[in-house]
């Protein structure tokens, strides 16, 4: 698939013409393989019974009921979009919604952590919580579809506008956690949208825009598998009810018309029993999308579909079979989440406008107060900490200068960006959020808070109830510093947003104001609320700045957090879910997105030529040392690893490829175990804390390792624990692009147990 594209830039270049510019898409046509008909839903496993329900009202439609199914309504609701009942049937419609990071554009539902914040948390029990609790939100309110988890992108580009919305650039860290997620919110009878499907890596050119088609991502099938496809297997595999295809092109083929990864990937490969709907306005074609595996265009089904389905149908240029099918998958997916039973009305809880008379429907629960909380704590991960800066031993006075220390000053559903996470934002292309403190990222990810605790507020209410002093500057890059002040703590941000990609990675202002109060403060604490990577070498080795927090995006909770933090009333046990590296160079061209250019001015595109090797797989093959390296976080305390033991499982079949049937997630025997791995952890140091123990497998003829397994432990001062680890076919499988199977080589594996990818005491290999 790559390769024909490098193959079209030589031929031209070999012709004589490699400066015209490529003005027809024909020029692409076959580098995304075919792959048709679209597989029908077999409503295997647990689908069973919903399927045979949905196949029974399915044949009491009218050819115009089902076509009605495919798109969706205008409504006065601020649903994201609205699926129209058909009373006749008691079908009562769907309300699909943003987002992945919780009820988004209505009242009295919570800012939950976004999706990095989880990734850093390392912890996939809170996941379920934190997914049961946004679940129970969007059900109150009415919402059957909720638009989220994001596993796509996954986080190829470094400064990509939406990598904040999912959880890790790491395959199996994502995948762990959208399964956990994609569970929980279904556990509530409400259905994930898992998104965007697939290789949606830059917000840059992901529409077309004028006479400039949308990127292309050109990835070939090893790395489509082995890193793209990865986490989506796993929501898969939970159950997701929906995925929704993306904006970008794959192969030169839209995400939503493309039958090698709708009707291939997804509806045979993974065994997918849900229905695909597209991302708003992501629909290009008719025919040719009903064919590729396209089950639901948002938000309207004009102009390709609606009418123009029912004539296609009519005229046969989509088979009768492929609609039944599609209203099938949607219905099914509805009787599976159980919401003919007593689920809300869809939209319910989602007034079109919330400054008019409205219905009010509360659903926020006190029961969810201690998730949100320790969801906001577990995502802080500390970086450096110097002179036991951390925690604050009593401090008499502390300075708190930065722009994100403050509360944004407006809150309201008439003040500008109050619903797209813009409130503390000048403008959506700065690389920083001056106006206030940064809980979430920009556009449909956002999500709103019940209320906002900021640093300050937090910080403030620490001091009355200690009888400590607090000084403040929030807008100053030059601040004066009161010389007894016991710490200063600096408070800045890092911004990004759906619909554009982020123009740097570090900005000059918030470095200058570390350095400036650095200078006048030798115990000066700096905390970032990052959506993404944030460069740290221009004041990180400044002896004056002694601790560094990220404190990603927390939610509402976000500064009750903090205190929390630096006050040592709980320990930091955040790991980072990317790397850090000392330069922007360290990325290759990997930092920044794919700019039309060229030949391909007006059809851009974006070659994965890299492979699987992206962030701390490249750094390892590069020998490039990150500042911080995937998987690292310090702790108030210390750890110890000890005791690895590695043995074959009894029974299990190491024969080189799988041979069950495929299931939800796609071959049943991927899951199988073949390899138990333990370990023994112990807290080396003088209080309680919990500790992210990680296993990485070095695969022959691949990276020098790969994330493989996770477990975060508990324990008090003094105390071990045995960590275990199964390792499935799929975990020690690569992706054989001749025999279009997940291979189990023969040969030595190596396996590491440590703290972090560059952290690994414990090594030992495996013979298959």
């Amino acid at each position: 698939m790559l390769s024909s594209t490098l193959y079209l830039v030589a031929s031209l270049a070999a012709s004589g013409f490699a400066q015209d510019i490529i003005t027809e898409d024909s020029a692409f046509y076959g580098q995304s393989p075919p792959v048709y008909p679209t597989p029908q839903g077999t409503g295997t496993g647990d689908w069973s019974a919903a399927y045979a329900q949905a196949k029974e009202l399915v044949s009491q439609l009218s050819r115009e009921e089902k076509v009605n199914l495919t798109g969706g309504v205008d409504a006065d609701s601020s649903c994201s979009g609205i699926i129209p009942p058909i009373p006749r049937v008691n079908f009562t419609g769907l309300c699909l919604s943003d987002a992945g990071n919780g009820p988004r554009t209505t009242n009295f539902v919570s800012a939950w952590p976004a999706g990095i914040h989880v990734g850093a948390s390392w912890n996939r029990e809170l996941a379920h919580k934190r997914a049961v609790g946004m679940g129970g939100e969007f059900r109150a309110k009415g919402v059957n579809i909720a638009l989220g988890p994001v596993v796509g992108p996954l986080g190829r580009i470094a400064n990509s506008g939406r990598n904040w919305e999912g959880f890790s650039n790491d395959p199996y860290l994502c995948g762990a956690l959208a399964y956990q997620t994609v569970e929980g919110i279904q556990s509530t009878g409400v259905i994930t949208s898992t998104k965007h499907f697939i290789a949606n890596e830059q917000e840059t050119n992901r529409n077309p825009e004028g006479d400039v088609f949308a990127v292309s991502s050109n990835v070939d099938d090893k790395t489509m598998h082995e890193l793209y496809l990865w986490p989506f297997q796993d929501a898969v595999k939970a159950g997701t009810g929906n995925i929704m295809c993306s904006y970008n092109r794959v192969n030169n083929s839209y995400g939503c018309s493309n039958s090698k990864t709708q009707n291939g990937l997804l509806k045979t490969e993974l065994g997918f029993q849900g229905f695909v709907v597209t991302d708003w306005g992501a629909h290009h074609a008719g025919v040719a999308t009903a064919l590729a595996g396209l089950d639901m265009v948002m938000p309207s089904g004009s102009s390709f579909w609606a009418g123009n389905l029912t004539t296609a149908v009519n005229n046969g240029s989509v088979p009768e079979s492929r609609l039944d099918d599609m209203a099938t998958r949607i219905i099914a997916t509805w009787y599976k989440m159980k919401q003919e039973e007593g689920f809300p009305s869809p939209g319910v809880g989602m007034p079109a406008d919330l400054t008019a008379p409205h219905r009010k429907v509360i659903a926020k629960s006190p029961s969810n107060k201690d998730v949100l909380l320790q969801g906001a704590i577990e995502g802080h991960v500390l970086l450096k900490n110097d002179n036991g800066a951390l925690p604050l031993k009593s401090p008499k006075l502390i300075s708190l200068f930065g722009y994100s220390a403050k509360a944004y000053d407006a809150y309201t559903p008439d003040s500008e960006g109050w619903n797209l996470g813009y409130q503390p934002a000048v403008s959506p292309y700065e690389q920083i959020a001056p106006n206030g403190t940064m809980i979430t990222g920009g556009d449909s990810g956002a999500n709103q808070p019940a209320y906002l605790s900021s640093p300050f507020e937090a910080l403030s209410q620490r001091a009355y109830e200690d009888g400590s002093s607090l000084w403040w500057d929030f807008h100053s890059g030059n601040p004066g510093v009161d010389q007894s002040s016991d710490a200063c703590v600096v408070v800045g941000n890092a911004f990004a947003s759906e619909g554009w990609d982020r123009p740097g990675l570090h900005d000059d202002f918030t470095d200058a104001l570390i350095n400036n109060v650095a200078s006048k403060c030798n115990n000066t604490i700096v905390v970032f609320h990052n959506a993404g990577v944030r460069l740290v070498d221009q004041f990180i080795d400044n002896p004056n700045v002694t601790a560094l927090i990220f404190a990603h995006l927390p939610g509402q909770d976000s500064g009750r957090a903090l205190a929390s933090l630096l006050y040592g009333d709980v320990n930091p046990s955040g790991k980072l879910p990317y790397s850090v590296p000392r330069n922007e160079s360290d990325f290759g061209p990997l930092q920044n997105e794919t700019q039309p250019d060229g030949i391909y001015a007006k059809f851009p595109q974006s070659d994965f030529s890299e492979g699987v090797y992206i962030d701390y797989r490249a750094f390892d093959a590069k020998n490039i040392t990150p500042r911080f390296e995937f998987g690292f976080g310090l702790s108030y305390t210390t750890f110890g690893y000890s005791d690895l033991s590695v043995a074959l499982a009894d029974g299990a079949d190491f024969a080189s490829y799988p041979s069950k049937p495929i299931v939800e997630g796609g071959h049943e025997d991927l899951w199988d175990t073949l390899v138990h791995v333990s370990a023994t952890v112990k807290n080396t140091g003088d209080v309680a804390g919990a500790e992210v123990a990680q296993l990485y497998v070095g695969i022959p003829n691949g990276p020098v390792q790969q994330l493989r397994g996770f477990t975060k432990p508990v324990l008090k001062a003094g105390e071990s624990t045995i960590v275990e680890f199964d390792l499935t076919r799929r975990d020690l499988s690569t992706w054989d692009v001749v025999a279009q199977k997940w291979l189990l080589q023969k040969g030595e594996y190596q396996i590491y147990v440590g703290a972090s990818s560059r952290k690994l005491p414990l090594a030992a290999s495996l013979q298959i």
